[in-house]
């Protein structure tokens, strides 16, 4: 069966199931079939009905007796089913499931899992898993019985579903499996065989195997993301020339004494490596990166200037218009005393110049009329390997522009070398001096109106406040979240008319948006309701309070750069953390950003308690999303980086290894062997 066929192709699925399984990033059979669970619940203790204690999970098999439909006294629908085995009966109840009473009729050869609740002296079972085994005895189960595996799930798609269909496809899968990674780096790292791998991942038959199965899936996400990413910067190098920048160092010490600031010793050092890369005729290939507030900006500004000294035009591109603007106001400021002019192209304003600031607009409409020597993206994991490539392209047909990629999510160094192994990397680890660190609290839910009475304070002083939550519109599977609409509607009611509120999400338009932040800067907005669109871009020293809502459902370096949006200023600034979460654990994260202020050590917490996926955003354009890896076992990346350096030496261009190299290509990581 081939891997890439279209699930909305296989039986039993089709175009309605096909939807759903796109919330899951589910589009081919191979896409199914690495949807890994992410927990087991252990249904292995298979006992008689006699033998059973209060409180224990079990597995029970035997024949329906009896079934019906009844109505509680408190007006709840039960489904109330006799089990027996040849040692005796249990009493079965299922809540709200009527339709149960036509797929399980008396006779029924049945399989439950669940927990045994004692009434007296009879056990129950209250909503168990079950499996229809049919009408004789039979032992192979799939939801019931043994290890059973719990998958991500989305609304109409089940874990039951998925192990059904799972189960189904994965015998023909495994039958045409073409194993990519080499026999002898296998053997080498003592690695289960693919295919047992995967069988053992879905249906594992005892737990002990599935540490082995997830190592060896481990390993193969993480070689061929080195693989890729070694690829990506040979392949960067073996391109056209780029044009070498002359660098006069007497004019950039005339342009560091020019700033109204001092730069940090990270800043200075950052400069120097990239102006050493803009040097040579190999395209530079640098990731900036750098805590909120460290300074990244004047670090691009540096490199811009030496573009223009240089006759070279500069693209520098950001993800959205506010952030273009924000960009071509603080490089404005930086090179007026060169009289260096900086345009923009977006959707609605285009001006050219020798640098321009631009949103996407750059990467499908620009047409450059003079050479562009330097292309800068900043937020580089919002545009992605593929369009940061496109980016480069525009720029000329003779000579490869260098690229600046920068970033505000702390990542860790060895993570950074990980996910981003094709660019050289710059770290922004030192905060300008000066910069006031942001008081922060998680405030309990009864202090609310203490919180909002705070709030009245400072708007009052003349100060302006952010109050973020996580979503445009409710959401019916997360009733506790706050609504950005709803929020806004509910704080008009709290806050007098005399103070002026605004509203901002991603459903504005570009206009919209820029026409609210237009207001807020020029404080005819007070407070400004908002979802996590205002994490990046948004400067406005005025703003004092950072107050967020189900905080909780944040990953502590998205907080971070929320925080980051205030302390801008002269004024002392406050981070305000809410959250409707009772666990501990929850809470204690959230604690951390009252002591901690430095977004490095924030997000090796969060890789610790959240998994690199919800701390790093890897679902992106340009990186594999990692199903199964732990970025935090630094073991197995120096393995893998190891093993993927020693391949590409004997074989750069995988030609002797054919399924290794279509696996690669199917990453969409803009590779492409050569003829």
């Amino acid at each position: 069966m081939d891997p890439q066929t279209p699930v909305e192709r296989l039986p039993g699925i089709g175009d309605f199931y096909s939807r759903k399984l796109k919330k899951l990033e589910i589009l081919t059979l191979e896409d199914l079939i690495y949807h890994f669970p992410f927990r087991y619940d252990d249904f292995s203790n298979l006992k008689p009905i006699s033998s059973l204690v209060d409180g224990q999970t079990v597995t029970l098999q035997g024949h329906i007796w009896s079934i019906s439909n009844l109505r509680s006294r408190t007006g709840k629908f039960l489904t109330l089913a006799t089990l027996a085995d040849q040692t005796g009966t249990i009493d079965i109840v299922w809540f709200n499931q009527s339709y149960l009473t036509k797929t399980i009729k008396p006779g029924t050869f049945l399989s439950v899992s669940g927990k045994v609740q004692q009434e007296g002296r009879k056990p129950k079972l209250l909503a168990p898993k079950f499996e229809i085994l049919g009408e004789l005895m039979q032992t192979q189960t799939i939801h019931t019985g043994g290890l059973i595996p719990v998958y991500p799930e989305t609304e109409g798609v089940t874990s039951k579903w998925l192990r059904a269909k799972i189960a189904s496809f994965l015998s023909p899968y495994l039958e045409s499996l073409l194993d990519p990674i080499p026999k002898d780096v296998t053997k080498r790292q003592k690695l289960l065989d693919l295919s047992s791998s995967l069988s053992t991942v879905h249906f594992p038959k005892e737990s002990e195997k599935i540490v082995e199965a997830r190592k060896r899936l481990a390993f193969d996400e993480l070689f061929t993301l080195q693989l890729a990413s070694q690829i990506r910067k040979r392949k960067w190098k073996e391109e056209k020339e780029a044009s070498p920048f002359k660098i006069d160092h007497a004019k950039l010490k005339e342009f560091i004494s020019s700033l109204p600031f001092k730069l940090t010793g990270a800043q200075n050092r950052a400069i120097l490596e990239i102006l050493k890369d803009l040097e040579k005729e190999t395209p530079a290939n640098r990731l900036l990166e750098g805590d909120v507030g460290s300074g990244k900006t004047v670090v691009a500004a540096a490199a811009a200037y030496f573009a223009y000294l240089n006759d070279l035009v500069t693209l520098f591109a950001a993800p959205t218009e506010i952030l273009t603007n924000q960009h071509r106001q603080t490089l404005s400021l930086m090179l007026k005393p060169y009289n260096i002019k900086v345009g923009i192209w977006t959707a609605s304003e285009k001006q050219e110049a020798g640098i321009i600031c631009g949103t996407h607009a750059l990467l499908m409409s620009y047409k450059p009329k003079r050479e562009v020597g330097l292309v800068i993206v900043d937020e580089q994991h919002r545009f992605g390997v593929a369009q940061r490539g496109k980016l480069s392209l525009t720029s000329s047909k003779v000579k490869s522009p260098h690229l600046l990629t920068m970033t505000a999510t702390p990542i860790p160094r060895t993570l950074a070398l990980t996910l981003y192994g094709d660019l050289d990397l710059s770290v922004l680890d030192e905060m300008p001096l000066g910069r006031k660190k942001i008081q922060t609290h998680v405030v309990p839910n009864f202090k609310r109106k203490d919180a909002y009475k705070f709030i009245k304070a400072q708007i009052s002083d003349g100060r302006q406040a952010f109050i973020i939550t996580p979503f445009v519109e409710p959401s019916e599977s997360m009733v506790t979240v706050k609504a950005a609409t709803e929020e806004f509607k509910k704080l008009k009611g709290i806050f007098s008319k005399k103070i002026k509120l605004g509203l901002m999400h991603g459903k504005l338009n570009p206009k919209e948006k820029e026409k609210v932040m237009k207001n807020f800067k020029s404080r005819k907005i007070d407070i400004l309701v908002a979802t996590p669109v205002v994490e990046v871009g948004i400067d406005v020293p005025n703003a004092t309070i950072m107050m967020i809502e189900s905080a909780d459902r944040f990953g502590l370096a998205q907080l971070h750069q929320l925080r980051g949006r205030v302390g801008r200023g002269e004024h002392k600034s406050y981070c305000l953390l809410f959250s409707d979460s009772n666990s501990q654990n929850s809470i204690k994260r959230l604690e951390s950003l009252e002591s901690i202020n430095i977004g490095f050590k924030l997000a090796e917490i969060d890789l610790t308690m959240r998994g690199p996926g919800e701390v790093f955003g890897l679902r992106q354009s340009g990186y594999e999303n990692l199903k199964i890896a732990d970025l935090g076992d630094q073991k197995l990346i120096a393995q893998t980086q190891a093993e993927a350096k020693s391949l590409l030496e004997l074989d750069p261009y995988l030609k002797k290894h054919p399924p290794l190299s279509i696996k690669i290509n199917n990453l969409n990581l803009d590779y492409v062997q050569p003829n």
